[in-house]
Protein backbone atom coordinates (compact mmCIF):
# COMPACT_ATOMS: atom_id res chain seq x y z
CA UNK A 1 0.00 0.00 0.00
CA UNK A 2 2.76 1.91 0.86
CA UNK A 3 4.35 1.44 -2.27
CA UNK A 4 1.56 2.07 -4.34
CA UNK A 5 0.96 5.58 -2.51
CA UNK A 6 4.85 6.29 -3.41
CA UNK A 7 4.07 6.08 -6.88
CA UNK A 8 1.06 8.14 -7.32
CA UNK A 9 3.04 11.15 -5.32
CA UNK A 10 5.35 10.92 -8.42
CA UNK A 11 4.81 13.72 -10.80
CA UNK A 12 4.79 13.08 -14.34
CA UNK A 13 7.79 13.70 -16.05
CA UNK A 14 6.61 16.54 -18.94
CA UNK A 15 7.25 16.59 -22.45
CA UNK A 16 9.24 19.23 -24.16
CA UNK A 17 6.05 20.44 -25.57
CA UNK A 18 4.41 21.18 -22.09
CA UNK A 19 7.52 22.34 -20.78
CA UNK A 20 7.79 25.05 -24.13
CA UNK A 21 3.83 25.78 -23.51
CA UNK A 22 4.66 26.60 -20.02
CA UNK A 23 8.15 28.84 -20.67
CA UNK A 24 6.00 30.84 -23.32
CA UNK A 25 2.93 31.26 -21.25
CA UNK A 26 5.40 32.96 -18.36
CA UNK A 27 7.58 34.59 -20.49
CA UNK A 28 4.37 36.29 -21.95
CA UNK A 29 2.97 37.35 -18.64
CA UNK A 30 6.30 39.04 -17.63
CA UNK A 31 6.65 40.97 -20.55
CA UNK A 32 3.04 41.52 -20.66
CA UNK A 33 3.69 42.96 -17.06
CA UNK A 34 6.63 44.83 -18.04
CA UNK A 35 5.35 46.55 -21.08
CA UNK A 36 2.28 47.89 -18.67
CA UNK A 37 4.60 48.36 -16.31
CA UNK A 38 6.94 50.85 -18.37
CA UNK A 39 3.84 52.37 -20.23
CA UNK A 40 2.50 53.30 -16.87
CA UNK A 41 5.52 54.72 -14.87
CA UNK A 42 6.47 56.89 -18.31
CA UNK A 43 3.62 59.24 -17.48
CA UNK A 44 5.69 60.77 -14.88
CA UNK A 45 8.63 62.36 -16.18
CA UNK A 46 10.31 63.71 -12.26
CA UNK A 47 9.52 61.60 -9.53
CA UNK A 48 11.45 60.44 -6.20
CA UNK A 49 11.23 57.05 -5.17
CA UNK A 50 10.63 56.16 -1.41
CA UNK A 51 11.78 52.83 0.29
CA UNK A 52 11.80 51.26 3.74
CA UNK A 53 9.66 49.41 6.16
CA UNK A 54 6.11 48.35 5.58
CA UNK A 55 6.01 47.63 9.34
CA UNK A 56 6.55 51.23 10.69
CA UNK A 57 2.91 52.98 12.10
CA UNK A 58 2.23 56.41 11.91
CA UNK A 59 3.71 56.66 15.57
CA UNK A 60 7.05 55.65 14.51
CA UNK A 61 9.69 58.22 14.11
CA UNK A 62 10.75 57.38 10.41
CA UNK A 63 7.22 57.36 9.62
CA UNK A 64 6.76 61.06 10.89
CA UNK A 65 10.34 62.10 8.76
CA UNK A 66 9.30 60.44 5.81
CA UNK A 67 5.52 61.73 5.63
CA UNK A 68 7.24 65.33 5.91
CA UNK A 69 10.08 64.95 3.50
CA UNK A 70 7.81 63.44 0.87
CA UNK A 71 5.44 66.85 1.48
CA UNK A 72 8.08 68.81 0.93
CA UNK A 73 9.78 67.20 -1.77
CA UNK A 74 6.26 66.54 -3.75
CA UNK A 75 5.68 70.59 -3.37
CA UNK A 76 9.06 70.98 -5.68
CA UNK A 77 6.91 69.86 -8.02
CA UNK A 78 8.09 65.67 -7.93
CA UNK A 79 5.86 63.19 -7.72
CA UNK A 80 6.42 60.99 -4.88
CA UNK A 81 6.81 57.49 -5.76
CA UNK A 82 6.78 54.04 -3.46
CA UNK A 83 5.63 50.49 -3.49
CA UNK A 84 1.91 51.59 -2.16
CA UNK A 85 2.38 49.60 0.87
CA UNK A 86 2.07 50.24 4.23
CA UNK A 87 5.12 51.87 6.85
CA UNK A 88 7.36 53.96 4.68
CA UNK A 89 5.20 53.37 1.60
CA UNK A 90 1.99 55.30 2.98
CA UNK A 91 4.15 57.59 4.95
CA UNK A 92 5.46 59.15 2.11
CA UNK A 93 2.43 59.02 -0.35
CA UNK A 94 0.42 60.50 2.30
CA UNK A 95 3.02 63.13 2.76
CA UNK A 96 2.59 63.94 -0.85
CA UNK A 97 -0.99 63.39 -0.94
CA UNK A 98 -1.60 66.02 1.84
CA UNK A 99 0.30 68.37 0.39
CA UNK A 100 -2.40 68.15 -2.73
CA UNK A 101 0.69 66.55 -4.75
CA UNK A 102 0.89 63.53 -7.03
CA UNK A 103 1.87 60.42 -4.85
CA UNK A 104 2.27 57.18 -7.12
CA UNK A 105 1.92 53.13 -5.90
CA UNK A 106 3.50 50.01 -6.86
CA UNK A 107 2.20 47.26 -5.19
CA UNK A 108 2.72 43.62 -5.09
CA UNK A 109 0.34 40.86 -4.93
CA UNK A 110 1.90 38.35 -2.11
CA UNK A 111 0.40 35.31 -0.74
CA UNK A 112 -0.37 37.40 2.19
CA UNK A 113 -2.72 40.52 0.76
CA UNK A 114 -0.65 43.71 1.05
CA UNK A 115 -3.45 46.40 0.66
CA UNK A 116 -2.69 49.47 -1.12
CA UNK A 117 -2.48 53.05 1.21
CA UNK A 118 -5.24 54.95 0.69
CA UNK A 119 -2.67 58.03 0.10
CA UNK A 120 -2.14 57.24 -3.63
CA UNK A 121 -3.69 59.46 -6.32
CA UNK A 122 -2.85 56.15 -9.02
CA UNK A 123 -1.30 53.15 -8.65
CA UNK A 124 -0.88 49.58 -10.37
CA UNK A 125 -0.55 46.30 -8.90
CA UNK A 126 2.51 44.08 -9.95
CA UNK A 127 2.41 39.78 -9.03
CA UNK A 128 6.56 39.85 -10.31
CA UNK A 129 8.71 41.51 -7.48
CA UNK A 130 11.77 42.13 -10.37
CA UNK A 131 9.30 44.03 -12.38
CA UNK A 132 7.97 46.22 -9.86
CA UNK A 133 11.31 46.90 -8.69
CA UNK A 134 12.83 47.61 -12.24
CA UNK A 135 9.65 50.23 -12.16
CA UNK A 136 10.41 51.73 -9.08
CA UNK A 137 14.12 52.21 -9.89
CA UNK A 138 13.82 53.18 -13.56
CA UNK A 139 13.23 56.95 -14.25
CA UNK A 140 13.33 58.30 -10.48
CA UNK A 141 15.69 61.69 -10.34
CA UNK A 142 16.52 60.60 -6.58
CA UNK A 143 16.34 57.25 -4.52
CA UNK A 144 15.15 57.92 -0.64
CA UNK A 145 15.73 54.52 1.50
CA UNK A 146 14.37 54.71 4.56
CA UNK A 147 15.28 51.99 7.59
CA UNK A 148 13.83 48.47 6.32
CA UNK A 149 14.07 45.01 6.29
CA UNK A 150 15.29 42.07 3.81
CA UNK A 151 13.50 43.73 0.99
CA UNK A 152 14.76 47.24 1.39
CA UNK A 153 18.44 45.73 1.29
CA UNK A 154 17.74 44.23 -1.41
CA UNK A 155 16.15 47.53 -3.20
CA UNK A 156 19.66 49.39 -2.11
CA UNK A 157 22.22 46.98 -3.43
CA UNK A 158 20.54 46.32 -7.04
CA UNK A 159 20.02 50.26 -7.27
CA UNK A 160 23.79 50.37 -5.82
CA UNK A 161 25.42 48.05 -7.90
CA UNK A 162 23.79 49.11 -10.74
CA UNK A 163 25.15 52.33 -10.80
CA UNK A 164 28.47 51.01 -9.62
CA UNK A 165 28.57 49.26 -12.61
CA UNK A 166 27.18 51.37 -14.33
CA UNK A 167 24.03 50.08 -15.85
CA UNK A 168 21.88 52.77 -15.02
CA UNK A 169 22.98 56.56 -15.09
CA UNK A 170 24.21 57.98 -11.54
CA UNK A 171 20.93 58.91 -9.18
CA UNK A 172 21.47 60.06 -5.82
CA UNK A 173 20.96 57.21 -3.41
CA UNK A 174 19.98 58.98 -0.02
CA UNK A 175 20.09 56.89 3.09
CA UNK A 176 17.46 58.67 5.90
CA UNK A 177 18.31 57.31 9.23
CA UNK A 178 21.62 57.54 10.93
CA UNK A 179 20.72 55.34 13.74
CA UNK A 180 20.21 52.28 11.25
CA UNK A 181 22.21 53.11 8.12
CA UNK A 182 25.50 54.07 9.81
CA UNK A 183 25.75 50.32 11.35
CA UNK A 184 25.74 48.84 7.57
CA UNK A 185 27.98 51.74 5.98
CA UNK A 186 30.58 50.50 9.09
CA UNK A 187 30.29 47.13 8.11
CA UNK A 188 30.72 48.44 4.35
CA UNK A 189 33.64 50.70 4.98
CA UNK A 190 35.44 47.52 7.69
CA UNK A 191 34.23 44.39 6.23
CA UNK A 192 34.19 44.53 2.85
CA UNK A 193 36.65 47.63 1.60
CA UNK A 194 38.61 47.61 4.62
CA UNK A 195 39.21 43.67 5.31
CA UNK A 196 37.96 42.06 1.83
CA UNK A 197 38.81 44.64 -0.76
CA UNK A 198 35.53 43.66 -2.14
CA UNK A 199 34.61 47.61 -3.15
CA UNK A 200 36.73 50.39 -4.34
CA UNK A 201 36.83 53.57 -1.92
CA UNK A 202 34.86 55.13 -4.65
CA UNK A 203 31.96 52.65 -4.32
CA UNK A 204 31.27 54.66 -0.76
CA UNK A 205 30.69 58.11 -2.33
CA UNK A 206 28.06 56.48 -4.33
CA UNK A 207 25.36 57.06 -1.75
CA UNK A 208 24.73 59.89 0.98
CA UNK A 209 23.31 58.99 5.05
CA UNK A 210 21.98 61.92 6.59
CA UNK A 211 19.11 62.81 8.65
CA UNK A 212 19.38 66.89 7.37
CA UNK A 213 16.03 67.71 5.93
CA UNK A 214 17.74 70.70 4.38
CA UNK A 215 20.48 69.07 2.40
CA UNK A 216 18.18 66.01 1.44
CA UNK A 217 16.07 68.38 -0.16
CA UNK A 218 19.25 70.10 -1.83
CA UNK A 219 20.56 67.10 -3.19
CA UNK A 220 17.07 66.14 -5.14
CA UNK A 221 16.84 69.52 -6.16
CA UNK A 222 20.26 69.70 -7.75
CA UNK A 223 19.84 65.98 -9.28
CA UNK A 224 19.87 65.92 -13.40
CA UNK A 225 15.57 65.31 -14.60
CA UNK A 226 14.97 62.65 -16.96
CA UNK A 227 14.07 63.46 -20.30
CA UNK A 228 10.50 62.65 -20.59
CA UNK A 229 10.09 58.64 -21.51
CA UNK A 230 7.94 59.18 -23.82
CA UNK A 231 9.63 61.80 -26.19
CA UNK A 232 12.98 61.06 -28.76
Amino acid sequence: MDSEKQKEAVPETLSLEEVNRIIKGKVHRIDHEFTKAFNFIKNYNQSVTFFGSARFTENNDHYQKARALAGKIASMGYTILTGGGGGIMEAANRGAFEAGKTSVGLNIRLPIKQPLNSYTTDSMQCDYFFVRKTALSFAAEAYLFFPGGFGTLDEFFEILTLIQTRKIRRVPIILVGTDYWNELDNFIRNALLGRHKTVNPIDLDLYTITDDDEKILEIVRNAPIHQPLHKK
